[in-house]
């Protein structure tokens, strides 16, 4: 362990609109007059946990099917990783890439530089601490491509429902 404070020793807290260090005291930042809270405690217990929990459901997010799809009479079920192969076999790598960068490339990227942070967080590591805010605020950025997969289900049900023809199911 080495002796490096805590903002919360020096009764400051961060905008996380602007980064400004305000006076824990102060509910809106005076800089951009955004609202200002304290860091919740446990934190990063908390954050342990739901990394944990990510990636135990990751697992079977992955393994079982997204997708029911009923054509003719045919039914069939589709993985993430299935359906990746499909479109890229069928010419449309672009959107293979996409959704298998979206669906499987970002949780695996996000898994290891929050645990990546968190190891570093926890034993109050000094080592690169720049490089980790940035890491932070580009796992924060990339989070909304995370769902990007239901986003396809979605679009693909909608676009395929031949009422008598066929059915797609999002699962």
């Amino acid at each position: 362990m080495n002796g490096i404070p805590f903002a919360h020793e020096h009764k400051l807290c961060l905008c996380h609109t602007c980064g400004y260090a305000c006076q824990e005291d102060a509910t809106r930042c005076p800089r951009c007059d955004s609202p200002v809270h304290r860091r919740k405690p446990n934190s990063i217990s908390r954050t342990w946990a739901y990394l944990i929990a990510a990636l135990i459901f990751y697992i079977p997010a992955n393994v079982l099917p997204v997708m029911y799809t009923n054509l003719l009479g045919n039914r069939s079920e589709s993985t993430i990783m299935s359906g990746v192969l499909e479109f890229f076999e069928s010419g449309s790598w672009d959107i293979a890439i996409l959704i298998f960068v979206a669906s499987v490339l970002v949780p695996c990227i996000k898994f290891l530089v929050l645990g990546m942070l968190l190891i570093t967080c926890q034993r109050r590591s000094t080592w690169a601490m720049r490089e980790r805010a940035r890491l932070y605020r580009f796992i924060e950025l990339i989070g909304y491509w995370s769902m990007l997969d239901v986003l396809v289900v979605a679009l693909v049900a909608s676009l395929v429902q031949f009422r008598e023809l066929s059915t797609i199911e999002p699962r």
